[in-house]
């Protein structure tokens, strides 16, 4: 019998659901289609799709892990004295929080330093080679002789780098909760 407190059998469904849609989200846009796309387009074409999928990957991680967050806090609340549902509270607070800081600050910072950097490799007939690791002397060159250009490199390496950090965060987070969530399935 269902209490106020437990959730029904179509709310478990849904936030297993939500909670393996975020971790297939993860898994598939960090792991797999990143590796794929950078070996079979251009680097500008890569730069460009990522610069459309990112903010739709974003904002869909974050309303996955809020409604999550939500679900878990709503059904959870009187078990907050026990470490595990704490653990899990943070857990879906730190998703929740990883996925904003890349929606709202650093994949927009790191799309717009992407475009900085693509007007002025363009300008010098670089973008248009397959692979990361083409041409790199003309890119080594390209950042010797024009200081802005090395400047915007760096940043967008800061921020790209930490973007990555904190979707890996965030992508352990989502796991750690998926897999207690699986081990204890009479729960969410």
């Amino acid at each position: 019998m269902v209490t106020e407190r437990e959730p029904t059998d179509l709310v478990r469904v849904i936030h297993l659901l939500v909670l393996s849609f975020s971790w297939g989200m993860q898994l598939w846009v960090s792991f797999i289609a990143g590796f794929v796309l950078v070996r079979q387009v251009t680097r500008h074409t890569f730069g460009l799709v990522q610069s459309k999928l990112f903010p739709v990957y974003f904002y869909c991680l974050l309303a996955a892990n809020l409604s999550s967050l939500v679900v878990y806090a709503l059904h959870h609340a009187s078990e907050t004295t026990e470490w595990h549902a704490n653990v899990q509270m943070v857990l879906y607070l730190v998703a929740l929080v990883t996925a904003g800081l890349n929606a709202q600050w650093l994949g927009p910072a790191a799309t717009e330093l992407m475009f900085r950097l693509r007007a002025v490799e363009e300008e010098h007939g670089l973008g248009d080679q397959v692979g990361l690791g083409s041409q790199k002397e003309a890119y080594a060159k390209l950042r010797e002789q024009d200081p802005k250009y090395g400047a915007c490199k760096r940043m967008f390496g800061r921020y790209h780098g930490l973007s990555n950090l904190v979707n890996l965060v965030g992508f352990v987070c989502t796991t750690t909760n998926l897999v207690y969530t699986a081990l204890n399935l009479t729960t969410i």
